[in-house]
């Protein structure tokens, strides 16, 4: 793996094998845990998946733990689907926090079924441990006879929070109609729920809702969802699943809504690659989100011939909310550790770095503007628009350094700052301090990272960045 051009240098990849959703995220006595569906046999047909484990002290150098959850029991025998981590204050036998993982058993039974309305099981699972890593029997809490009638078999992902002394759980899923809705479920005690209420949006949208999450910041909540059938709308690139969040009105708390506004709807990222994104509150209060780096369907991939591995996880980011009631995101400044000396680029608007890892800080910006990375990968703002597009692409063909992707656009009334993290296979855009994100995988055969700028700033500077990935992929 260590020779491998396109390994992360920052950024969480799967040591051999298939990556997906972030799951269990969470921090947990002084560790910072991330699970993520894995198939480590991967590209093995029906290869198993199951979540896999990744640790870290400081969001900067991971420790994989290779597959912590594998499918075992009859009610997961498709899978060890995607969920969430809840962390039980002073539960533990020592008196410590205790962590529970919640999860969807997938279960495809044989037979000519459609796998909508008949011939699958959506089983909720619960393990629980005390250090984070010896986990306890596993136990099925919900199955499909216990979700509202109007449900079809799709219901998944369940999102566990507690508020106001209630522990909360938020369930993804399709109803008979083909409509895309939440469920949620409340306890007493995080171990047997009772349905609270459906969620609904005010006019049909998407024909399901996967990984639903509360995101609460400075007193205002939102729904993120990962609508699918999206396909149709412009803003969606195309793309049948997106991923995003609705703000509830001022004062509003999830749990007290019975509808949700689509047209309120602002997608996370409009990137290429971004999918499946997971919240938790770290030990310092901060909100921190990550993504999947990849898409369920797109007409790209992410496996060029030749790869062990496919996809990535986001960088963390820092959420907080905007003045115009909408979240910005940035990278988590503990990222700032792996940073080099930095290479002017007013001085020389040609900058060459020794590998395919940097950081990109341009601020100050004034009129049209244009980061290009290796000739290839450029990001423009104009007319109001910021523009993440390859050069080398041809619509609808697989070729290119962007292996099918072509160009993204996003409004934008004005460019103020731009960040941009390379990390050897990915790239994360950032504007106006977090307002707009695009991430996008990308698999460079130049020798060296180039990076070149065109236009007025008051600043410009790349760092070349260092891998805090060394040894972990060995």
């Amino acid at each position: 793996m260590n020779a491998d051009r396109w390994r992360m240098g920052f950024h969480i990849m799967p040591p051999t094998g298939w990556l997906n959703d972030p799951n269990g995220l969470c921090h947990f006595r002084g560790v910072y845990h991330v699970f993520f569906q894995y198939s480590p046999t991967w590209p093995e047909p029906h290869a198993p998946r199951g979540w896999g484990h990744a640790t870290s002290c400081d969001l900067v150098t991971w420790e994989q733990h290779g597959m912590a959850i594998a499918p075992e029991l009859p009610e997961e025998a498709s899978g060890a689907y995607s969920g969430s981590a809840a962390i039980v204050p002073d539960a533990a036998s020592d008196g410590g926090d205790l962590m529970r993982l919640y999860y969807t058993g997938n279960v495809k039974l044989p037979g000519n079924y459609d796998y909508i309305h008949a011939g699958r099981e959506a089983n909720e699972i619960r393990v629980e441990s005390e250090d984070g890593f010896t986990l306890s029997p596993k136990q099925v809490f919900m199955r499909n006879a216990d979700y509202p009638s109007v449900c079809s078999c799709h219901v998944r992902d369940p999102k566990v929070w507690r508020q106001d002394g209630v522990w909360w759980m938020l369930l993804g899923a399709r109803d008979l109609f083909d409509k895309g809705m939440a469920l949620i479920y409340r306890s007493d005690d995080g171990l047997a729920w009772t349905l609270h209420r459906i969620v609904r949006p005010t006019e049909a949208f998407g024909f399901m809702w996967e990984c639903p999450d509360r995101v609460a910041l400075d007193g205002a909540e939102y729904l993120s969802i990962c609508p699918q059938g999206m396909a149709d709308h412009a803003w969606s690139g195309g793309l049948r699943d997106v991923a995003g969040y609705i703000p509830l009105a001022a004062g509003e708390r999830l749990i007290d809504a019975e509808t949700v506004d689509p047209d309120l709807f602002e997608r996370w990222d409009s990137g290429f690659d971004f999918y499946a994104p997971q919240t938790f509150v770290d030990n310092a209060g901060r909100t921190i989100l990550i993504g999947w780096m990849g898409m369920p369907e797109a007409p790209y991939t992410s496996a060029p011939a030749g790869m062990t591995w496919c996809h990535c996880l986001t960088v963390p980011r820092v959420l907080s909310r905007r003045a115009d009631g909408g979240i910005a995101q940035v990278p988590v400044p503990e990222l700032a550790e792996l940073r080099g000396e930095p290479v002017g680029l007013a001085a020389n608007p040609r900058a060459a770095l020794g590998e395919h890892r940097a950081d990109v800080v341009v601020e100050g910006v004034e009129g049209p503007f244009t980061l290009t990375l290796d000739g290839v990968l450029e990001v423009s703002w104009s007319g109001g628009e910021l523009v993440l597009r390859f050069l080398d692409a041809v619509p609808g063909a697989q070729q290119g350094l962007g292996a099918g992707r072509t160009e993204r656009r996003v409004p934008l009334e004005r460019l103020d700052t731009l960040r941009v993290l390379v990390d050897s296979s990915a790239v994360e855009v950032f504007a106006n301090d977090g307002a707009r994100a695009l991430a996008t995988r990308w698999f460079p055969v130049a020798e060296n990272l180039t990076v070149s700028c065109a236009g007025t700033c008051a600043h410009a500077v790349v760092y070349p960045m260092g891998d805090g990935m060394r040894g972990t992929y060995a």
